[in-house]
């Protein structure tokens, strides 16, 4: 015996590609904020494989006719956005806040934590050579990394990793986007100063990092 529900499922009618389309570009655009795709499946009744397909398509649709819009998509969320090449169009009337800008202490940490995840806060200094309490609080508060539990080792420290917000403040899909890089420099030189308020001999002493 079939219940109700699906019964439902079974007479909902096929929606051909250009509808799911339509109907996920609503769904991104009166949601506003990143949609989890398991939410986007069940409000749609797609199967992951369909709704890659939507995705695709739409996203193609937006690439080709060079529309203001576009799809984010970082680990399990998606997206709409305005198009960076009409940024400066937005702010005009807008006039955005700037989004804040790391410094170079929380920018290595961070680099740190992105390639060598889970990692620890000893192992981070290690690399970096300076403490890095700030940074980490830092991050944390920006909710750029998180806990992804503890080190089975003496003092079970915590392990930190990035989240879905590092991908899209980065704009990429997935870790696998991040471009190469040469730690050598940091963990031989890192010297830079930890403390967010500058020193009164000299300021922060900055330590490149080389990014392919």
């Amino acid at each position: 015996m079939i219940d109700s529900e699906q019964t439902s499922i079974l007479q909902e009618p096929q929606l051909s590609l250009r509808e799911r389309s339509g109907i996920l570009e609503a769904i991104l655009f009166v949601a506003g904020d990143a949609v989890e795709l398991s939410d986007i499946m069940k409000a749609m009744n797609l199967t992951e494989e369909e709704l890659t397909e939507t995705l695709d398509a739409l996203d193609s649709e937006y690439e080709f006719e060079r529309r203001g819009l576009r799809l984010l998509r970082f680990g399990r969320h998606v997206q709409l956005a305005t198009r960076p090449d009409y940024a400066e169009y937005v702010e005009r009337l807008l006039q955005p806040v700037q989004k804040q800008s790391l410094s170079m202490a929380v920018m290595e940490t961070l680099a740190v934590i992105a390639y060598r995840q889970p990692v620890t806060k000893t192992e981070i200094e290690q690399i970096r050579g300076v403490k890095c309490d700030y940074s980490v609080q830092s991050l944390l508060n920006k909710n750029l990394i998180e806990e992804k539990g503890r080190r089975e080792t003496i003092g079970r420290p915590i392990l930190y990793g990035t989240t879905d917000a590092f991908l899209r403040y980065f704009a990429i899909s997935s870790l696998d986007d991040l471009p190469k890089m040469d730690f050598s420099g940091v963990e031989q030189q890192g010297r830079t100063a930890d403390d967010p308020t500058p020193s009164n001999s000299g300021g922060e002493q900055q330590t490149a990092v080389s990014i392919d």
